[in-house]
């Protein structure tokens, strides 16, 4: 059995007072739900923030003694340097981290981000020891044009060439995240993110083997709210959520979390 992934991730929002607000909100949260955390101590569920680099060293600090995993949203692929705004992967997991996002729809489509580029940045995050959950997913327009596979194809290869298949069960977890979805009120439907979900496990069969498609965890994100997660997670290729706006509050990140299980 899979575990099941439950990740808010923050981009541009809550800076290090508002972290230490939010996570001192969301323990009392998780103290109220005793359920949850029996869920978390057995290692049926893992519950993961995804923070701007400025809070990393807070949320890390705060959420001391909590059951939750932070992460950095992005990362570069270089280990030091002359590369100004940057975060290296050695700056994150000194401060404490152990995830980080690769390749968010909004990394590829505002910032221009390759394949390349972020096939560096997984090998220098899983090389330093990380885990990396690499981001996949089609525009509208490739979707309407009938590429969407196309896409997801060309991105999972791209992002995971020159893994072996132990890496890729034990340090990658892969997103899909449709970029029409993301902010925008809409969601796939179930059966699209079964879809594109069982396809993307295919993909890991053809690549690295049964076992390790078997064991890979594969998240959906796309205006995920407590409305629709439990559909979402009761497909057999979805093991997870990338959440976004929803994660803001903590009132409503626990019902998302409770109604994963």
């Amino acid at each position: 059995m899979r575990r099941k992934f439950i990740a808010g991730n923050w981009k541009m929002h809550n800076g290090p007072a508002a972290t230490k607000e939010f996570l001192n909100k969301f323990a009392a949260e998780l103290k109220a739900s005793p359920e949850t955390g029996k869920n978390i101590e057995s290692g049926a569920e893992e519950i993961a923030f995804f923070v701007p680099a400025v809070s990393l060293l807070t949320a890390v600090q705060e959420s001391s003694g909590m059951p939750v995993i932070i992460g950095a949203e992005n990362c570069h692929w270089e280990l030091k340097g002359a590369f100004t705004g940057e975060t290296s992967v050695p700056m994150i997991t000194e401060i404490g981290a152990t995830h980080t996002l690769v390749g968010h729809s909004e990394r590829r489509h505002i910032f221009r981000e390759t394949d390349e580029e972020l096939n560096k940045k997984m090998h220098t995050a899983v090389d330093g020891t990380l885990i990396a959950v690499l981001c996949v997913g089609e525009t509208l327009e490739e979707r309407e044009a009938g590429k969407a596979f196309d896409v997801i194809k060309r991105q999972f290869g791209e992002g995971l060439k020159g893994f072996d298949a132990a890496t890729a069960a034990e340090k990658i977890i892969i997103a899909y995240e449709p970029v029409w979805a993301i902010g925008t009120g809409k969601t796939a439907s179930v059966d699209d993110a079964e879809e594109v979900c069982r396809f993307i496990r295919g993909l890991a069969k053809e690549t690295f083997g049964a076992e390790t498609a078997e064991k890979l965890i594969i998240l959906y994100g796309g205006s995920v709210k407590p409305e629709n997660t439990a559909g979402i997670m009761a497909q057999p290729d979805i093991d997870g959520v990338l959440v976004g706006g929803a994660s803001l509050k903590p009132e409503v990140f626990i019902e998302i979390v409770k109604n994963a299980i």
